[in-house]
């Protein structure tokens, strides 16, 4: 029998990772709380209410300029690019970082901005007219037409070259325009996240997730409010330090225009509390093979993990999508383990880090401390985790962490 020994909503993967979204989890907390409004908790409860309102509109206003961008391309009229590490970019990338900029920059003119494009890849590749394109129409600029030099400008303002920090604390956004490019560009099962933090001398403070292509009950139970509330694709999931962490539909993602106001809901991380009945994100890039788990004796729970079937979920690209999956309940642990050859950038984490959080769960290195966000004190851009990061429930933390330092100490 497989490790995965239950009846489980979905099939398990022996050390794959197959390409489609799954059914939520049945170990998911029993609590449920709805709260219609732009915010799902008052002004007075979240310090960085005003903040985290425009984070919300600006990411809702990206992903509609995702979607549109998609449409175009798969329509044969976009051009699809490759960078020099081999990720695609697409225009989305560089017009939801200009739309972003633009729109901070205009409410919060005196608060930096790290992201992860710059405009030296557009300019040579002549491709600002499609991005100044994608872009108008989604930015509030006043009655001024968008020029070029607008829409680099902004790009640039979150580039690396930017702003220097320093020792010295500071409150910066911190910006992935597009988490999981090519999950963008694999068509409409695979997930991708615009997400956005912001950084308040070091500690996250609050975090903005938007996945427009995300197609399942927002609850983290069976129970859905309304039965008639329509199923269109898209979800954005809001956290705030102290308030929790909630998700709504995009009911107008795809054009869907239903009379009710805004919907959150309390979204909690799974209940699982044994290795063998949780669910693991791992990255598309490593193998299950390569993970410090492959062949460790979870002697606690009286399961050899050693050639058995590892519930691996669909895969879902990039890091951001898979705090989603654990922040949500669909998935029990991420893991991700540092490699010498690839550096761990801050976007790929920071929004997901809080979402977690305040969802319940947990995020450390691999040697259980907290990850520092400011290790980079110059620009910020990149963290150096101890062997890796996992991301849990919580329950299956500890429990996780020790079986890797067991199997480390004998590799």
């Amino acid at each position: 029998m497989g490790l995965l020994h239950h009846c489980s909503p979905v099939p398990t993967a022996r050390f794959l990772i197959p390409h489609r979204i799954i059914m939520p989890l049945r170990y998911s907390s029993p609590r449920l709380l709805t709260v219609r409004s732009s915010l799902p908790f008052p002004s007075q409860k979240a310090k960085y209410h005003r903040e985290l309102e425009a984070a919300v509109h600006v990411v809702e206003r990206a992903c509609r300029l995702c979607v549109d961008v998609k449409r175009s391309l798969l329509s044969g009229d976009g051009r699809i690019l490759e960078k020099n590490d081999q990720t695609p970019v697409t225009v989305a990338d560089f017009g939801v970082q200009a739309l972003i900029s633009l729109e901070l920059g205009k409410l919060f003119p005196s608060i930096p901005l790290v992201a992860e494009e710059d405009s030296a890849f557009l300019c040579s590749n002549n491709l600002a007219d499609l991005v100044v394109d994608a872009v108008t129409g989604k930015a509030k600029f006043g009655d001024k037409q968008l020029t070029h030099d607008d829409v680099l400008d902004a790009i640039d303002r979150g580039g690396k070259d930017a702003f220097t920090f320093g020792a010295n604390p500071a409150t910066y956004w911190v910006l992935d325009p597009i988490d999981g490019t090519r999950g963008f560009l694999k068509g409409c099962e695979a997930l991708y996240v615009v997400g956005l933090a912001l950084i308040v001398e070091g500690e996250i403070v609050l975090g903005v997730m938007g996945c427009p292509n995300w197609q399942e009950d927002l609850s983290s139970t069976e129970v859905q409010e309304d039965e008639n509330k329509p199923s269109g694709p898209g979800i954005i999931m809001v956290s705030h330090v102290g308030c929790g962490t909630w998700i709504k539909r995009f009911y107008n993602i795809l054009d869907i225009s239903p009379n009710m106001p805004d919907c959150w809901n309390r979204s909690f991380v799974d209940q699982c509390c044994l290795v063998h009945e949780a669910r693991f994100c791992i990255p598309e890039s490593q193998t299950w093979e390569s993970l410090p788990l492959s062949d460790v004796k979870a002697s606690a729970d009286g399961i050899s993990i050693a050639d058995k079937e590892i519930l691996l979920l669909p895969t879902c690209c990039g890091s951001l999508c898979k705090y989603l999956m654990v922040a949500s309940g669909r998935a029990s642990v991420f893991f991700l383990q540092a490699r010498s050859e690839k550096t761990i950038k801050v976007w790929d984490h920071a929004v997901g880090v809080i979402c977690v959080h305040e969802a319940g769960g947990k995020v450390t290195d691999w040697n259980g401390s907290q990850l520092d966000i400011e290790v980079d004190q110059v620009e910020r851009r990149v963290i150096f985790p101890s062997g890796g990061i996992l991301v849990s429930n919580g329950n299956l933390h500890d429990r996780i962490l020790e079986m890797i330092s067991s199997r480390l100490s004998f590799s």
